[in-house]
């Protein structure tokens, strides 16, 4: 941190070499130079005439604000110094007389330069036997020489700056001249007053005020003025709530009492006012501000995860920098007012039901994400974790492999529900097999194109012939049903969607091609972060890059690649907006310390997906929750229970795992797509969710109808856009099926889906996915993360 207390020359001979020559150039300034006599003064004069005059002032850093959607609700703070400007007259009046009374008594009288003071503190200190014990800055060359600090851009300029020398108390005070032509006093105390240090963290007066009295500036009462002003000369050493060393109060008083001595003599106030001041009780608070996402003033919102998105989204802003370490700098010290897409409703609603599901203090991590279709907005992010860096008293890590450790729960700062870093997400199961329907739809295949499934289904694709996913005896990827008798026979897009019929959408993506599945899922903004350092063992990334690999990706329907909420929700509020992809994005408006607003927070959208084909994937995706279709094709879902409790127009999809490692549902209304997949990230590959929890989705699914239900109470029923009915069912008919070759199969083999509901409000188990064959299971090894399967 640069230097803020201010100084004195370094002997007695600076001193008055400085204040001769200043009394030269003052003289100059007054009169014209033939008035100063002798050739001596003239070449001072213009000696010090050459000197700069036009003081660069960057705008010294300034706190960034975030704020919830409503602009008013104060979610966090970011700063490298805590500091606000404020204009003059938001600041009590007694508080600018305190400053001028302890540093500058005859700030109104000079032009920068104080000549008087010059000679005060030439005769003093050297009255002091050479120790320097005054000095002769006015308050105006107080404020020169922090702004030139400020405005340093390399490492001399700031020695420049600060050093103790005649030539940097000349350039000030030559600055100071120049200052004084440019600005009336009243300027010149603000600004000042918005520069300068108090201590104890706070730049600036705002932060004073706020630090140690936990008030504004306006507020200030004399004696609280009084003991800010007298911080200025030696912040540290006068720190009052330094609870380290109780005589830096004691000294911080004693100035103060000179400060209010100084204001009497100047008239300021009377001396029953300063009696008064001292001997009212004086309420030290103490209490720095907070900043980051670690230390939020409204930690009852659970808005850690949010805040920590928002801030890599910044660092990956380009306006705001060429790196990362440039745009976190424009962050902590911009100044920025920005309005975050943070919806307290929605926030609220889910945060409340993720804890009635599963409190905090579960090693398992129930993560719910919401996001606004049409622009992008991220609403809220809600999980059983506390965002915090203090993992002292955080449980065992439930990994086998990491005895000994600390796992993430309860406190942690992990990516858990937006990926980055290590999280590269969880599989999310059959909710991918959104993006084969939309794939096929693409081709030209109808909502009822129908495929006889059967369990087993023998596919094209290849895997290990020795892995459980093939069929016995070939190296065939075999799918199975989780339940053949509710979900074998002859299905179309509604009804293979609402029964999560896994022996329909393998053979529907043979035909609509896994790669074009794959570019679906990109489309709608899933990111495959999982990458392999062994190209033996290729995982997500590889397949979904290279092409050989992703047309041979045949589990890839049944949900096998890892994914976050975030990117979840998002994929499925694009469809919901009829195709219209937008980036998802932390910020609804970014102001920059000057009121002006900036682009960056406006969504940024395209069409990904035709909205007929948008539409209609969406009319199949309201089966599994139990809405109806808009040609009254669903007959049953496996989360059926889910249109009742929301209330209203209802689209989505659950999904899971084999062994229920994980457990994911997905519902979508005009208005909000929220996501929710639970979890062990500590332990991807846990065999115990299922022991522990029982049926995942009973945890959920409650978290997901239920924190829709509450997001959407104050909000409109809006029905979905119906498809097209050509679309629906093909050109030139009515209702009739489009049947496409029917399909069977004899061979065994594993494959997964979800099973049909048991009855009653919570869905029923669901049977395992396809199984990895030996280099999956070696994938998952080396990326546990990727096979958290939801």
């Amino acid at each position: 941190m640069r230097k803020r207390d201010h100084g004195v020359l370094t002997n007695t001979a600076s001193l008055l070499v400085c204040g001769l020559l200043a009394g030269i150039v003052v003289a100059a300034a007054a009169f014209p130079v033939v008035a100063v006599s002798g050739l001596a003064a003239k070449a001072s004069a213009d000696a010090f005439d050459n000197l700069p005059t036009q003081l660069v002032e960057l705008p010294p850093p300034q706190i960034s604000y975030v704020y919830a959607s409503d602009a008013k609700t104060l979610l966090a703070m970011f700063y490298d110094e805590n500091r606000r400007d404020v204009h003059l007259a938001d600041i009590a009046p007694v508080m600018y007389q305190a400053i001028v009374a302890a540093e500058d008594s005859r700030f109104y009288e000079h032009h920068g330069v104080d000549m008087k003071g010059v000679a005060r503190a030439a005769v003093a200190n050297r009255n002091s036997s050479g120790q320097v014990s005054q000095g002769a800055s006015t308050l105006t060359m107080q404020y020169v020489r922090q702004a030139l600090a400020y405005s340093a851009r390399t490492n001399e300029e700031i020695v420049a700056a600060t050093e103790q020398t005649p030539a940097r108390k000349l350039r000030e005070m030559r600055f100071a001249l120049a200052i004084e032509k440019k600005y009336n006093k009243q300027q010149i105390l603000e600004r000042y007053l918005n520069i300068s240090s108090f201590g104890h963290g706070a730049y600036g007066i705002y932060a004073a005020s706020q630090v140690y009295f936990g008030k504004e500036p306006k507020n200030l009462t004399l004696g609280e003025a009084a003991l800010l002003a007298g911080l200025v000369k030696a912040p540290t050493a006068y720190d009052p709530a330094d609870p380290t060393d109780p005589e830096k109060r004691a000294a911080a008083l004693n100035r103060r009492e000179y400060v209010l001595r100084q204001m009497v003599t100047l008239k300021y106030i009377t001396q029953q006012q300063a009696d008064e001041a001292k001997s009212a009780e004086l309420k030290i608070v103490g209490q720095r501000s907070p900043e980051g996402c670690a230390s939020m003033p409204r930690a009852d919102l659970g808005a850690g995860f949010f805040c920590d998105y928002l801030y890599r989204w910044w660092l990956e802003q380009r306006d705001f920098g060429v790196d990362p370490y440039q745009r976190e700098n424009k962050l902590r010290s911009g100044g920025y007012k920005i309005i975050s897409s943070f919806d307290l409703g929605t926030q609220t609603a889910m945060r409340k039901n993720v804890e009635s599901s599963l409190a905090t203090g579960s090693p398992y991590a129930l993560m719910v994400a919401a996001v606004e279709p049409g622009t992008g907005k991220v609403l809220g992010l809600a999980t059983n974790r506390t965002f915090s860096n203090d993992q002292s008293g955080n449980g065992a890590n439930t990994n086998p492999n990491k005895q000994g450790q600390k796992g993430n729960y309860p406190n942690t700062t992990a990516p858990l529900l937006t990926g980055g870093g290590d999280i590269v997400g969880y599989q999310a199961g059959s909710t991918f097999k959104m993006f084969t329907m939309v794939a096929a739809l693409e081709k030209g295949m109808t909502l009822d194109y129908t495929i006889n499934s059967t369990s087993p289904y023998k596919s094209k694709y290849i895997v290990d012939s020795n892995g459980e996913a093939a069929c016995k005896g070939t190296s065939f990827y075999c799918p199975v049903n989780a339940t053949p008798s509710w979900m074998n026979g002859p299905r179309n897009m509604w009804t293979g969607f609402g029964r999560s019929v896994n022996t329909y959408f393998v053979p529907l993506q043979e035909r609509a091609g896994a790669e074009n599945a794959v570019d679906v899922a990109k489309r709608l903004g899933i990111q495959f972060r999982a990458r392999s350092n062994d190209p033996r063992y290729p995982t997500d990334y590889e397949f979904a890059n290279n092409p050989d690999l992703t047309r041979s990706w045949g589990p890839f329907t049944l949900g096998v690649s890892a994914t976050t909420p975030l990117d979840l929700a998002n994929a499925y509020a694009t469809l919901a907006a009829d195709g219209k992809y937008c980036a998802p994005t932390p910020v609804a408006e970014i102001r920059d310390m000057d009121d002006n607003k900036l682009d960056l927070a406006k969504p940024q959208c395209r069409q990904v997906v035709d909205p007929d084909v948008a539409r209609a994937a969406v009319d199949a995706a309201r089966c599994p929750l139990g809405d109806q279709s808009a040609f009254g094709r669903c007959d049953q879902g496996t989360a059926s229970e889910v249109r009742g409790i929301v209330g209203r127009p209802v689209a989505g999809k659950t999904g899971t795992t084999d062994g229920d490692k994980t457990a994911s549902l997905v519902a979508v209304t005009k208005q909000i797509a929220m996501a929710g997949i639970l979890g062990d990230p500590d332990w991807p590959l846990t065999n115990r969710l299922d022991a522990v929890l029982g049926d995942p989705h009973k945890f959920v699914n409650k978290a997901v109808q239920y924190g829709l239900r509450d997001a959407m109470a104050p909000k409109p029923a809006i029905n979905f856009t119906p498809p097209s009915r050509q679309i629906a069912f093909g050109k030139g008919t009515g209702n009739s099926s489009n049947s496409g070759a029917g399909n069977s199969a004899t061979n065994s083999g594993q494959g997964g889906g979800e099973s049909q509901p048991g009855g009653g409000s919570s869905p029923g188990t669901v049977a395992p996915t396809a199984a990895p064959s030996r280099g999956q299971s070696a994938r998952c090894q080396l990326f546990p993360a990727l096979c958290q399967r939801g």
